[in-house]
C-alpha cells in the first residue's frame, strides 16, 4: 500500500497566500488544517486533509 504524500508548511502557505505567522496564530485558535507533528517540530499535511479543511471553508453559492 502507497503512503499519501505529505505537503510541507511552505507548501501550504503558498497555497493559501498565508504568511507563517498568521497560519500559526490559525492554529492556535484550533481553526487550521489537521497535521502531523514530526519530532523535529516540523509540520506536515495529507493532502487529503488540507482539501476537505479547504473545502469546508467554502462558502455556498446563491
Amino acid at each position: 500500500m502507497r503512503r499519501e504524500p505529505h505537503m510541507k508548511l511552505t507548501d501550504v502557505l503558498d497555497e493559501l497566500d498565508m504568511s507563517r505567522a498568521a497560519f500559526y496564530r490559525l492554529r492556535a485558535r484550533g481553526k487550521a488544517p489537521k497535521c502531523i507533528k514530526l519530532p523535529n517540530g516540523h509540520l506536515r499535511f495529507r493532502r487529503s486533509d488540507f482539501d476537505a479543511w479547504l473545502d469546508s471553508h467554502e462558502e455556498p453559492t446563491h
